[in-house]
């Protein structure tokens, strides 16, 4: 096996092994691999190879991060399986919330949810579902393109 092939099964098998999205430089530092270039184009290959592959798997991309998921036609006959969202129910319900209103403020989901919400969003921010910025003595709270991959929004 040459050099090359022995680095694709290595990043596969730090893609399955991870519970989580891996960045470049995550899957770097898991693999020993040093360079972003050779990473990013073996990851390339095992996409196009798992897509054309008569296999329920495929490896996909969300904001810059890889992971193993299945392919769409086989995601509802096992769902039942999975051991839920890796998201509190709280944080779900705040997030359902701020994807209906986008663009809403912190001070209105306190109002609306209680003290809980900072925890909450403590928590949706660290996940990078969403993104806030600073309006007068309070935060906008807006969803980000990963929320969106990663819910099919």
């Amino acid at each position: 096996m040459d050099e090359n092939s022995e680095s694709k099964r290595l990043i596969e098998a730090a893609l399955f092994m991870s519970p989580n999205a891996m960045s470049i430089s995550e899957i770097s530092t898991a693999t020993g691999i040093a360079s972003p270039g050779l990473i990013e184009r073996l990851l390339n290959e095992l996409v196009a190879e798992y897509d054309a592959k008569d296999t329920s798997l495929k490896i996909m991309a969300i904001s810059g991060k890889y992971m193993f998921s299945l392919k769409d036609q086989y995601v509802s006959r096992v769902s039942s399986l999975a051991k839920g969202p890796d998201i509190s129910r709280g944080a779900l319900r705040i997030l359902a919330y701020i994807s209906k209103n986008e663009g809403v403020f912190q001070s209105d989901l306190v109002k609306y949810f209680g003290s809980s919400t900072y925890e909450y969003m403590g928590e949706l921010e660290q996940k990078e579902f969403v993104q806030t910025h600073k309006y007068k003595r309070t935060k906008k709270i807006e969803t980000t393109p990963k929320f969106k991959e990663y819910f099919s929004v």
